[in-house]
């Protein structure tokens, strides 16, 4: 089981759909969140990508020599840079942060975002474009382990002696992840990606997708692998963790879940419809809101995108967890609002039931000193005299 946590590069918040308890995007607090998930064993971390996100590229970039382990998923947007150009980002990246990137392919279903980009492709031949992309992001990469060139003409996109001088650390290129819910996402998904994404549906809806991805991807003889985004929010009893739920939308009224839903209706995105069906963009209750057990849509009333969260004790979010992982998920992409302080209550509660230890333990020490609390990591009460460690505690 991978567990990532989330960069919020559009900012954070205690409450969706206010400024009230918002914290600015500054490259301090994104700092934080990364060394934070890093230090407490996290796997990776998500950017997202938009016109309403500090860039990812370079807010990874300025994130690696802050971290030891963490690998960064980061997008690319087919259409706004060159497949060439980001593939020799991609190498460089891989390289420097010692092979620890992964990529995010987006498409986009925003048509009007697309259009302020210059993109006006309809849907479907936005897939025909990711998939050329795709194709010469890959076919340039591989070269350049041999020290070749590439070639390719397609409808879209052509290049004649593509060609890259340094290679990625990972062969043949760092993994593709996709997330995407239309009939041509499947496809091409089945065809040129490493991980199919998908936001947090029912388990149910979550197992249709599993098996309609193996089955296409089998047809054309290759395997994926899969994850899922979530947003999680998890306390030491059922009735605190849905208490923090109601409050993270305590703020809402009616003409701000309105005015985002109606953004989202304009989006040709099938998994941002999907995402919506689940609530129909009214407010209401848990009774409304919980649409399959511990799972919640309240996110998505104002957000798009991840419009679900996993509501519960520890035990049940590691219980809802560990039953989309038996559907085949292996990579699970969390979050919680505010990102800093979620990541290490999820860390600290979660972790231990998911056989993961949300720190290095120090070797031969509890974390818990003479007076019941943890004194400098490593004095431990039975482990060493006393008095010198309490005359030192005492002096201080």
């Amino acid at each position: 089981m991978n567990l990532f946590w989330f960069i919020p590069t559009h900012g954070d918040s205690r409450y969706l759909g206010t400024d009230e308890g918002g914290r600015q995007v500054s490259f301090d607090y994104l700092k934080q969140i990364a060394i934070a998930s890093d230090t407490l064993g996290y796997d990776g971390v998500l950017l997202p990508t938009g016109r309403s996100c500090e860039d990812a590229w370079v807010t990874a970039s300025a994130l690696i020599g802050f971290t030891r382990q963490l690998k960064f998923l980061v997008a690319v947007r087919p259409g706004l840079s060159s497949p060439t150009l980001a593939a020799r980002m991609a190498a460089t990246f891989d390289r420097l942060s010692n092979g620890r990137l992964l990529v995010n392919v987006v498409t986009g279903g925003d048509p009007v975002e697309l259009e302020g980009d210059g993109i006006f492709q309809a849907h479907h031949e936005r897939y025909e474009v990711t998939d050329e992309y795709l194709k010469i992001w890959r076919g340039m990469l591989e070269a350049t382990h041999e020290g070749d060139s590439f070639d390719f003409e397609g409808k879209h996109l052509s290049v004649k002696g593509a060609k890259g001088l340094y290679p990625p650390v990972q062969k043949p290129y760092p993994p593709l992840y996709f997330g995407g819910s239309s009939g041509p996402a499947h496809d091409l998904a089945a065809e040129q990606v490493d991980v199919y994404l998908t936001w947090g549906e029912p388990p149910a809806a979550v197992e249709e997708k599993i098996q309609d991805m193996k089955k296409r991807a089998a047809e054309k003889g290759r395997t994926l692998k899969f994850g899922i985004r979530l947003h999680v929010i998890v306390r030491e009893t059922e009735d605190e963790a849905w208490a923090a739920a109601d409050r993270l939308i305590s703020k809402l009224d009616d003409d701000i879940v309105e005015a985002a839903q109606k953004k989202f209706s304009q989006m040709d995105s099938v998994g941002q419809q999907r995402m919506t069906a689940l609530h129909g963009g009214k407010k209401g209750g848990r009774e409304h809101l919980e649409v399959s057990p511990n799972l919640w849509a309240g996110v998505g009333l104002v957000r798009g995108g991840a419009g679900t969260a996993l509501v519960g004790s520890p035990a049940q979010v590691a219980q809802r967890l560990k039953e989309y992982a038996d559907l085949g998920i292996e990579t699970f992409i969390l979050s919680g609002y505010p990102h800093l302080e979620e990541s290490y209550r999820f860390a600290e509660l979660v972790f231990p039931l998911l056989d993961r230890k949300p720190q290095n333990a120090l070797p031969g020490f509890s974390l818990s000193g003479p007076f019941g609390e943890i004194v400098a990591n490593h004095i431990a009460p039975g482990k060493t005299k006393q008095t010198d460690p309490v005359a030192k505690v005492s002096a201080s």
